[in-house]
């Protein structure tokens, strides 16, 4: 075979989306639009052309989609999935020797030059086209006759410059010459719920409506129209299992548990099983499966927790002693991040020489929970468990069911959360907790969407967690609870909350930690699920709104607008594929009135500087007519940000 390398004059070079240079795929979903680029060049002053080439890990045959030249020598083509599961995509360039003709074609006649042989030097191109494309044969032919009989070099030229003869050379290029780039890189198409989804967490042990009675799965059903109707499409569960009797913790964590004290959901298993069983109390698998049935009729989809831990009874402690790390007298090492303890857990041991049973048993769990009917987890504490084993058993879980999906909770550096996000969590938890003035803001929400990090880590923002109660809520009250979600669910398409506590405005913390006092995580707790509270009807309006707003279904559509007052925080977001334009005004000062002039970034709205327009607040109802700078004024404890939808004149 003859080399033909010399040939290629195509240079191309930081191909996207592409993650840690293609070790990992990039991510995105049904529908959502995707961009490919490159920067591709070539030697003199040639005309280039070039294509991404994707096909389906299913498919046979490969999709050819034209690149556009953008600028300096930057070329992009959208691609939008059309089915879950794995996609394969690269890049080719060529020289474009119809493209480059044409062009110096036309120069020559409007500069009144003699083309006659540049029509022939044409006509070649189309004759050569035609002798090796069978297909597109008799089109070429019609055309070459009719630039041999053309009577007049401006009729020659119209037809050179035709978009049906454009499209067919396109097609034609000397495969030789082609410069393909050497890497295949791998793109990760998920089901929409894994960009768009809104959580809801409570416990089923404290959704009983009588006082001081353990709640169960059929408690939580006569909840589910509530959780509908406040606008959550995923209602999250702390772990259901049976909880350890030795070493279980008392209220607030204490180290001695009363006779009544139902210790930690975290705390996985006893002598009624582990992390395939339920937890007495709650009720059967058929309550389970009949709950998880309810919900999807609601659309609602219930998102298990799964711990890979143990307490000190559960039965893998001794049956499989080997997956545990024991000390010199005797023990078992139980869980610690000093100064924490968590005498009530013990840690697998990932080191264990016994570790592919240990990885297979490990995910026969998440199989149990699918055959249940389960298709969302939030996994607890990932960080604390080897990469390589989430790898495979994300994977190996997506093989057969592409449709699961797993939310990263690890709130730990950022390197480690970066890893758990490529090795192929669908959503993971974020620093949105503790971001709270402007800088923080934008920088963070710069980083999540503007940086390798939007193909591969997918944020979901939480307010507050059972864990977490961070010190904006506690100090900010009412306001602040209000000001966060709406923040939590106009920067994020994901989002969550610890509901019951967050919408009745609980905030007071256990001591100078930044959590809550008589926590819920070791003590049944009873809400009265009637009770109105402002917070709630934010946060119901704030869903409903994303709902019918699809600007808010991504994350990656943000952009800041100039602000004059710090404590104004303002960003647009627009979904081009409906047109659906948003302006979201926030005061980030819950204690006092601000105010600001507001420049809008009016190209992203596509609306003109001289061309006024109305914005609709989504909260109050009111309307105003803006421009491109704007006065706004709002009172924490009034309404503490507007959600507008830009609407022209």
């Amino acid at each position: 075979m003859t080399d033909s390398s010399g040939q290629k004059r195509v240079i191309i070079t930081n191909v996207y989306p592409t993650v840690e240079e293609g070790r990992f795929p990039a991510k995105t979903v049904i529908g959502e639009e995707l961009t490919l680029s490159a920067d591709i060049f070539s030697d003199g002053h040639d005309e280039i052309a070039a294509s991404a080439y994707v096909k389906h890990a299913n498919d046979a045959q490969w999709t050819e989609i034209p690149l556009t030249f953008v600028i300096n020598d930057h070329w992009e083509a959208i691609f939008k999935a059309e089915k879950i599961g794995f996609y394969e995509f690269r890049i080719e360039g060529w020289v474009d020797h119809y493209t480059t003709w044409k062009k110096g074609l036309k120069k020559k006649f409007d500069a009144g030059q003699d083309i006659a042989v540049e029509l022939q030097i044409g006509v070649e191109l189309l004759e050569e086209a035609a002798t090796e494309n069978i297909n597109d044969k008799p089109e070429l032919l019609t055309w070459i006759d009719q630039f041999k009989q053309s009577s007049s070099p401006e009729q020659s030229v119209t037809l050179a410059l035709s978009k049906e003869i454009a499209k067919v050379m396109y097609k034609h290029r000397h495969q030789n010459l082609v410069t393909v780039f050497p890497i295949t890189y791998q793109i990760e198409v998920e089901r929409k719920k894994a960009a768009y989804s809104t959580w809801y967490e409570l416990f089923p042990r404290s959704a009983s409506a009588e006082p001081g009675k353990h709640g169960n799965f059929k408690d939580v059903i006569k909840l589910l129209p509530r959780v509908a109707k406040m606008g959550f499409d995923v209602l999250y569960f702390p772990p259901i299992h049976p909880i350890g009797e030795k070493n279980r913790k008392g209220k607030n964590n204490s180290l001695t548990a009363g006779p009544d004290d139902p210790g930690s959901p975290w705390a996985i298993g006893n002598r009624l099983g582990g992390h395939k069983a339920i937890h007495p109390q709650l009720g059967t698998l058929k309550d389970f499966k009949a709950l998880i049935q309810e919900a999807n009729k609601l659309n609602i989809e219930i998102a298990m927790d799964i711990a890979y831990q143990c307490a000190p009874d559960h039965p893998y402690v001794k049956e499989h002693s080997q997956w545990f790390k024991w000390r010199p007298d005797g023990t078992v090492q139980y869980a610690e991040n000093p100064p924490k303890k968590y005498e009530d857990i013990l840690p697998f041991n990932f080191e264990t020489d016994d570790w592919q049973n240990l990885w297979n048993e490990l995910k026969s769990v998440i199989d149990y929970w699918i055959e249940a009917g389960i298709r969302v987890f939030r996994i607890d504490n990932p960080h604390t468990k080897a990469f390589g084993f989430w790898q495979w058993m994300i994977g190996e879980v997506r093989k057969k069911n592409p449709e699961v999906l797993f939310l990263a909770e690890a709130f730990t550096r950022p390197r480690i959360m970066e890893r758990l996000a490529k090795a192929g969590f669908n959503q993971s938890y974020t620093y949105f907790t503790w971001r709270n003035t402007k800088q923080e803001i934008e920088e963070y929400m710069t980083e999540l969407t503007q940086s390798e990090m939007r193909y591969y880590f997918r944020p979901n923002f939480w307010p507050n967690t059972p864990d977490i109660l961070p010190p904006a809520l506690t100090l900010g009250g009412e306001n602040a609870h209000i000001m966060r979600v709406i923040l939590a669910g106009t920067l994020s398409s994901n989002y969550g909350l610890y509901g019951p506590v967050y919408e009745f405005g609980i905030n007071e913390p256990h001591g100078v930690k930044e959590e809550y006092v008589d926590n819920e995580k070791y003590e049944v707790k009873h809400w009265d699920w009637s009770e109105y509270t402002r917070i709630g009807e934010i946060i119901t309006r704030l869903n409903r709104i994303r709902k019918e707003n699809t600007a808010l279904h991504s994350t990656w559509n943000i952009e800041f607008a100039e602000t004059s007052n710090d404590q104004i925080i303002c960003y647009v977001k627009v979904d081009k594929q409906t047109g659906n334009k948003l302006i979201v005004v926030v005061n980030l000062d819950v204690f006092n009135t601000q105010s600001a002039n507001v420049k809008i970034p009016l190209p992203e709205l596509n609306i003109g500087y001289d061309e006024p327009y109305i914005v609709k607040d989504l909260l109050s109802g009111s309307k105003y007519q803006w421009g491109e700078f704007n006065y706004v004024e709002l009172n924490p404890y009034q309404m503490p940000a507007h959600i507008f939808k830009v609407e022209k004149l």
